[in-house]
């Protein structure tokens, strides 16, 4: 039984997050693909895991949305880049990607605040601690690649390593 619809502001504000999401998802599958494509097995299966992690992210709104009351919206997506220069470029595309998402979930936040719906703020925060474990990490993999720089055997060892690292916050 609902206790409060979803405001029809905050349904189209959530389901405009469904979009980021799902072009998140793509946007991790198309680099992942590209990585492959290029050789580095471990580094495309942990994008592979992301684009399916950020999925996840869009159906847990898409439910949400459904649950309050609202229409959860399956978005038309557009095709994301298919070819990247390196793999520094794709992971520096990917924090600059997780700090707008970020962006946008405190932009939610503030919305829900402002429009006291306090169920939807609440469900919220497991986004916002979310994102600062997506930005937590993009910027330590960053860190090892600056650190890597062109040295072949480094980039060989970090491929390898990336094929285990986790791509959620397990706590």
């Amino acid at each position: 039984m609902l206790y409060k619809k979803l405001a029809a502001s905050t349904e189209k504000a959530l389901n405009e997050q469904v979009q980021l999401e799902a072009e998140s998802s793509q946007y991790y599958l198309a680099m992942a693909s590209w990585a492959e494509v290029q050789g580095y097995n471990g580094i495309a299966q942990f994008l592979y895991r992301h684009s399916d992690e950020e999925r996840v992210h869009m159906l847990k709104l898409i439910r949400f949305i459904n649950d309050r009351g609202g229409h959860g919206i399956v978005p038309t997506l557009k095709q994301p880049a298919v070819t990247f220069k390196n793999i520094l470029e794709i992971f520096e595309l990917v924090l600059s990607h997780e700090i707008l998402v970020s962006t946008e979930i405190n932009k939610l936040v503030d919305h829900c605040l402002q429009e006291k719906d306090y169920t939807t703020h609440t469900f919220l925060q497991w986004y916002v601690a979310e994102q600062i474990e997506e930005e937590k990490m993009a910027t330590q993999i960053l860190d090892k690649l600056k650190l890597i720089g062109e040295d072949k055997g480094g980039m060989y060892i970090f491929d390898r390593d990336m094929a285990t690292l986790q791509t959620e916050d397990r706590r």
